[in-house]
């Protein structure tokens, strides 16, 4: 178990902010904007300013031996197609039921670790951990995530969120997986293939874009260049150097803050259940985390003898 610095922490909860707001955002930008072109909007404005800055350090990227089809792999599953299936999927499904599959990430990467990256072995404590943390997304979503929408393509929507999760799961084992490699480049590189796999299937299938009025286009620009460019960099660095299983944290987060955001922005009621979920996800991040948690609190000594 690698050892978690304070700054992981600071990164998963500015990550779980981030994210908190994305859905909402996305919500308000499909008013305006096709499934896959906001999708390659995302991408292609994240993409711009982490070149920049990617060129200004040089361009670097691996450090030793290379691993060009695993990167595009990545690219693909965390950028160009979670992004179109979660943008198409949003339009026929509830948006607790988004909510809630994106919780379900840290029970996919929980025996994907355990199997896969050294160091990452499940224990009993982990397991009641993600356990309480889901049961907290759960009962703050309530039955609503499993209402029907009405649709006709519920169940196909249903199943491109559920894909979009599996997507997440599977590119953060895949990310710890990798060489050494630059960061702020990795980052970058996956923003890039993203952006040339998902503006052609854009055109393909949505058409010429349609210019949107100028409030949509901010919300997209916040979108690209906070939730997708920035809070991408950080998801490499946490995966690298915390671990996939300490990245799933922020799935609690999300959620909470998705709640809790737009109360404040749309006057949303705060459900009844806030506090009971809130108490439930602390408990599963204290279950979950108590080594790096004590570590974070009392120093490394008092924890040497708890497992992580």
């Amino acid at each position: 178990m690698p050892d978690i610095s304070p700054r992981y922490w600071l990164m998963i909860a500015t990550l779980g902010f981030v994210w908190g707001g994305t859905f909402l955002l996305i919500k308000i930008a499909l008013t305006d904007v096709t499934p896959f072109w906001l999708a390659a909007y995302r991408i292609t404005l994240a993409a711009l300013p982490m070149t920049l800055i990617w060129g200004l350090r040089g361009f670097r990227l691996f450090q030793g031996s290379s691993a060009w089809r695993t990167v595009v792999l990545i690219s693909i599953l965390s950028t160009a197609l979670p992004f179109a299936l979660i943008s198409w999927g949003q339009q026929h499904v509830p948006s607790g039921f988004t909510g809630v599959s994106m919780a379900a990430i840290a029970l996919m990467i929980l025996p994907l670790a355990h199997f896969f990256v050294p160091g990452e072995q499940m224990s009993l404590r982990k397991v009641i951990g993600m356990c309480f943390g889901f049961a907290g997304v759960t009962v703050l979503i309530g039955a609503k995530a499993f209402d029907s929408s009405g649709s006709d393509l519920e169940a196909f929507g249903r199943a491109a969120i559920l894909a979009s999760t599996a997507c997440y799961a599977v590119q953060s084992i895949l990310i710890r997986r990798l060489p050494p490699v630059d960061p702020v480049g990795l980052a970058t590189v996956l923003l890039l293939i993203g952006s040339v796999l998902i503006v052609p299937l854009a055109i393909t299938t949505e058409g010429a874009p349609i210019v949107p009025p100028p409030q949509t286009l901010w919300i997209i620009l916040v979108l690209g260049v906070v939730s997708t460019g920035l809070a991408n960099l950080l998801r490499v660095l946490v995966v690298r150097g915390a671990g996939p299983t300490f990245m799933t944290l922020t799935n609690f987060q999300v959620p909470l803050w998705a709640v809790v955001l737009g109360a404040l922005l749309l006057g949303e009621d705060l459900p009844s259940s806030l506090l009971s979920a809130l108490a439930l996800i602390l408990c599963g991040l204290g279950f979950s985390q108590y080594g790096p948690l004590k570590r974070l609190f009392f120093g490394k000594r008092s924890a040497e003898k708890v497992a992580p």
